[in-house]
């Protein structure tokens, strides 16, 4: 599918911003150069009449994403978190992208699941409502199952949704690599990387059986988590094409209105998505990576319950040290450890200057520091960071990227919640319990255990082991001086493995 051909996309792309007099308004948000404005400009004029229409009762910007297709929809539900990036009203304008996009008729629902299910809608749901709410990918309905009167929720991919992000995604990545060869400078980013990572993402979206599984794993990681629920998945009524869970009752949390007149403390749930978030991350490293308003209601207990998680995030436990302590250290405004981290994980080349890179960081992070979150710029920051990871040669780390678009989007929301929130002072709780426990001698103390039990397994070849390193070793008539001083390590080695085992056997 990708080609040349994928330019006609592109193309339509800025004749659909033009067409639905949404590209002064996406330039105007983003505060673009004069220079940005012109050249859009001139590329997207004269092609004005092969943009798509849209529906003409949606604001400029929703509609030329909605009418673009699901790939662009996704990149406008994050817009809609960030109004300290593109502004209140369009921010506002966006959030019709999250739950409330037009639905695809019921029937064709039905008919899906009778497919995916195997048997009759009938025989399974005693009830199927209207879909309740409509996003880029899927739809919802409310349903109660036949064998038990359970009220559920049963999400349904769209018709013909797979080879609609297909095109997406492929008119991206020609987008990325003319990227890579007209704006060289761009490289170090790794665009085409970039549009790989978030292709595997959503195909993984796209496999509801998959969403299943991250559902079941992320409820196993946070039961004992407090102020939080997940609605529970059915097993026997999904698969590929259908999801069903539990119904959770609750209000949106993007409403502050309806929160307000509920009597629920918007400052306490603030904090709580973002503390939330942070323990997820760090403490388990897997994570809902699509932690919108439009996936986030309020239960009347004051729970927070999160649902659709098709968009999970996995980080090993290595670059959750690494994330951890660069978050401290800018906590702690110790920004030459900051820099340190860098240099030792390999995100900045080891030819560059360390001191110099602190002094950056400091002009990055002193600005948050003591400052209503309402006076900070989000959008300058940054732009300022881009700056600095340009100018100290640093390489877009794609086992991040999730991490660092969710981080924003999680911002976003709680800013939302509570507009004077300092998302340092709320963090600097989570993350030093998360640096107490990961980093110091407790921590080496349980990379040792673990190392002894994987070390026990082995156990019963060590034995084993050490007769084949004797006899490599002393084959011919006599051992000689030379074989003899080779022995040491095979039996050194197996004198610690065999510490190591025991260790493991009595950890375990």
């Amino acid at each position: 599918m990708r080609g040349p051909h994928n330019i006609w996309r592109l193309i339509r792309t800025g004749a659909t911003l033009e067409r639905a007099g949404a590209m002064n308004v996406v330039l105007d948000a983003f505060e673009a150069p004069t220079g940005v404005r012109i050249v859009a400009r001139l590329l997207a004029k004269p092609f004005q009449f092969l943009g798509y229409h849209g529906d003409p009762s949606m604001p400029p910007a929703p509609r030329a994403l909605t009418a673009l297709g699901p790939a662009y929809i996704k990149f406008g539900q994050i817009l809609s978190t960030r109004p300290d990036v593109v502004g209140d009203e369009l921010a506002d304008q966006m959030r019709v992208l999250q739950d409330q996009l037009p639905p695809f008729p019921v029937e064709q629902a039905k008919a899906e699941v009778e497919r995916e299910l195997g048997q009759p809608v009938e025989d399974v749901f005693s009830e199927f409502s209207d879909p309740i709410a409509a996003a880029s990918i899927a739809q919802v309905h409310k349903a109660r199952l036949a064998e038990t009167g359970d009220e559920v929720a049963v999400k349904v991919l769209r018709p013909g949704i797979e080879r609609a992000f297909r095109k997406d995604i492929d008119a991206f990545y020609l987008g990325a690599s003319m990227v890579e060869i007209f704006a060289p400078f761009s490289r170090r980013l790794r665009p085409m990387e970039v549009i790989r990572h978030f292709d595997g993402v959503v195909r993984g979206e796209l496999d509801l059986r998959l969403e299943c599984a991250s559902a079941s794993e992320f409820a196993a990681n946070t039961v004992d988590d407090e102020g939080f629920e997940l609605p529970k998945v059915r097993w026997s009524y999904s698969g590929r094409r259908v999801m069903t869970l539990g119904w959770a009752d609750g209000l949106p949390l993007g409403d502050n209105a309806a929160l307000d007149a509920a009597g629920h403390d918007r400052k306490a749930l603030a904090e709580r998505v973002l503390t939330l978030f942070l323990n997820h991350a760090l403490r388990d490293g897997f994570f809902h990576a699509d932690m919108h308003q439009g996936n986030l209601k309020v239960a009347a207990s004051g729970n927070i319950i999160a649902y659709d998680f098709g968009i999970m995030g996995h980080i090993d436990l290595y670059t959750r040290r690494v994330y951890a302590e660069i978050l401290y250290g800018f906590i702690r405004k110790d920004y030459k450890r900051v820099a340190e981290v860098h240099f030792e994980a390999g995100y900045v080349p080891a030819d560059q200057d360390v001191d110099e890179f602190a002094r950056a960081l400091r002009a990055v992070g002193e600005p948050i520091f003591g400052m209503d979150a309402s006076r900070i710029s989000m959008a300058k920051l940054l732009s300022y960071l881009f700056e600095v990871t340009e100018r100290f040669g640093m390489e877009t780390r794609t086992e991040l990227i999730l991490l660092q678009r969710t981080m924003v989007v999680v911002e976003g929301v709680a800013r939302s919640l509570d507009p004077q929130m300092n998302i340092w002072e709320v963090a600097r709780p989570v993350v030093s319990d998360y640096i107490k426990k990961s980093i110091g001698p407790r921590a080496v103390f349980q990379d040792l255990a673990h190392t002894a039990k994987v070390m026990a397994r082995f156990g019963p070849r060590l034995p084993q082991l050490v007769e084949s390193a004797l006899i490599a070793q002393t084959q011919g008539p006599s051992l000689k001086p030379q074989n003899a001083l080779r022995l040491w390590p095979a039996l050194i080695g197996a004198a610690l493995g065999g510490a190591l085992v025991a260790l493991g056997f009595l950890i375990a």
